[in-house]
């Protein structure tokens, strides 16, 4: 009789802490890891792990499978790049808490803010619950592949709350803020992992209106999060208007994590061709620790990317007038209109229509490269559209115009939105070595046709252990599998999983790194009512294994679904 549930044997163990790898087998029993050496007893499935690193499932703390964890099982592309944990709820949009009346307007937030299509909600969410406590509750009844942990989100709060004096953005009264801390005290109760919320400008509804949450005084914020501390637990997640000036926008954090004690945790990048404001940023942090605060910041580890393509969201004509003549065709019959001269001079000649703000950067041509198989996502600045221009000695419109042709309106562009200072992946290897940084930021379940950056967890692996991107950047291969398992965890008070030791929760990959690459990314339709979507694809990925389940075999999903709503933050 087997002793143990599932034997990983003869694999070498990087185990999350960030110590040196070794070789040896685990055990797992009950969904934890039982044993960890090199022992003879016998698991009723064992995997061969002779040439592949073992590691910790790794742990995504910013997404937004809210609606994806509702109607689907798989929460791809998150679970098919060895994530286990995805957190969600973040940026402050959501679905609960939530009264019958004011499902559209947050239908409406969210295809906005996350490019989620109003139909793909209306047909995929059964509504079938008001408070935020309700809802955790209908995630914990559902099935999936990996496991889930959620924010109370800032704007449905705030419109639950207020009603049309919250969506209109009016400032909160004392009676207000008192009701919002006691729903925030009871999300916590029943186990929300904390409180997100977002001050970005470009977060825009669906109608182009600021999101509820938009501008909110830190007066409102900090009583939320007290909100948190009444009820003992919670950290503060937020996006901050960056275009404001850090000066100003960290303030908030400051401010508030004084106010409430809890920890808080945002969203930091560098621009392209901007002054370093970063660095200063990195030093705010280290005050804000150095006062007796915590505070993480989440950084993509390769350029923050938009896709561009015909068949996608946003593409560089989509707003041009002539396109909407043909915006409703096959792609096929598109790029046969496309080639009439007339057609061609109308779209190169004429100028964008309003939008929203997303549109605006498929023109970006500076920073609009190709994506081609295999992925590159740290492009030479030469392949730019606007460097073939200079060097055509054309426009950057024709220039992408032209690429449309070749590839039959399929081929995509990667809008390299932020991340990648002077074409260089310099300031992210630096923000992610630093102590109070993790990688996150995959948005998965979210940006359905214009981002696909779930798979950063395979990028970081396959790109920056042992240099393999074009600068040399490098993270040892122990402190890079720390960064998206335990460190991450620990960010938002996952205390039980990250790590492979004793008694720890048993999410765990076994990778081959030899063979560990991305594919380019696919458009797949299904989502409700054929929704499509984004989605990449890995190789490398021998077994993820949930809870002590193997979810996933040789890079393909296995049907078994042992994810569970994770309730709050937890012990180690």
């Amino acid at each position: 009789m087997a002793q143990y549930d599932l034997v990983i044997r003869g694999g070498t163990i990087v185990d999350g802490t960030g110590a040196a790898p070794f070789s040896g087998d685990i055990a797992v029993s009950g969904g934890r890891i039982a044993a960890i050496s090199d022992f003879a007893s016998e698991g009723a499935e064992e995997i061969d792990a002779t040439g592949r690193i073992v590691t910790p499932g790794f742990v995504d703390v910013h997404t937004h499978y809210d609606g994806q964890a509702i109607w689907g099982q798989e929460l791809s592309p998150s679970s098919s790049h060895g994530v286990t944990t995805v957190v969600m709820g973040n940026c402050g949009v959501g679905f609960a808490p939530c009264r019958r009346e004011d499902q559209d307007l947050l239908i409406n937030v969210m295809e906005g803010v996350e490019d989620i299509p109003g139909v793909v909600m209306s047909e995929g969410l059964p509504w079938d619950w008001e408070t935020f406590p309700e809802y955790l509750d209908r995630l914990d009844a559902g099935r999936r592949d990996i496991d889930v942990a959620a924010y109370l989100p800032h704007s449905p709060l705030r419109v639950y709350v207020m009603g049309e004096r919250g969506a209109n953005r009016e400032a909160a009264t004392d009676e207000d803020l008192a009701k919002m801390r006691m729903l925030a005290a009871e999300a916590v109760k029943a186990g929300a992992l904390g409180f997100a919320t977002s001050r970005l400008s470009i977060h825009k509804t669906a109608d182009g209106g600021s999101i509820p949450s938009f501008e909110t005084d830190i007066r409102e914020l900090s009583e939320i999060c007290r909100g948190m501390t009444d009820a003992g637990g919670g950290t503060f997640q937020i996006v901050l208007d960056a275009f404001k000036g850090w000066d100003k926008e960290y303030r908030v954090i400051e401010e508030v994590v004084a106010a409430s004690g809890r920890p808080a945790t945002f969203t930091l990048a560098s621009g392209n061709d901007a002054p370093p404001r970063w660095r200063k940023v990195l030093g705010m942090i280290e005050e804000t620790t150095r006062n007796g605060g915590q505070v993480t910041a989440q950084v993509m580890p390769r350029p923050i990317g938009l896709i561009a393509g015909l068949k996608l969201t946003v593409h560089p004509f989509v707003l041009c007038p002539s396109w909407a003549k043909i915006a409703d065709l096959p792609v096929e019959e598109q790029v046969a209109a496309m080639r009439e001269p007339d057609m061609r001079a109308a779209l190169l000649s004429e100028e964008f229509g309003a939008g929203h703000p997303f549109n605006e950067l498929a023109r970006n041509w500076e920073w609009l490269f190709p994506l081609d198989d295999p992925p590159d996502y740290a492009p030479p600045k030469s392949l730019s559209m606007a460097d073939h221009a200079r060097a055509r000695g054309c426009t950057p419109q024709e220039v992408a115009y032209d690429r449309l042709l070749e590839t039959n309106g399929r081929g995509f562009f990667l809008a390299a939105l932020g991340n990648y200072e002077n074409a260089s992946l310099e300031s992210a290897h630096t923000m992610l070595s630093h102590d109070h940084c993790i990688p996150a930021l995959g948005d998965g379940g979210a940006h359905y046709g214009a981002i696909c950056d779930a798979s950063y967890s395979t990028y970081l692996l396959s790109e920056f252990v042992g240099g393999r991107n074009r600068e040399g950047l490098s993270f040892d291969l122990a402190a890079a599998v720390n960064m998206l398992s335990a460190k991450a965890a620990r960010a938002v008070g996952l205390n039980d999983r990250g790590v492979l030791a004793v008694g720890a929760k048993a999410d765990i990959n076994v990778i081959d790194m030899d063979r560990l690459r991305l594919h380019l990314p696919e458009i797949v339709r299904d989502l409700p009512a054929g929704g499509r979507r984004l989605t990449q694809r890995a190789s490398g990925y021998d077994a993820t294994i949930v809870s002590g389940k193997i979810i996933r075999r040789n890079d393909a999903p296995t049907g078994v679904l042992p994810g569970k709503l994770v309730r709050g933050a937890q012990a180690a």
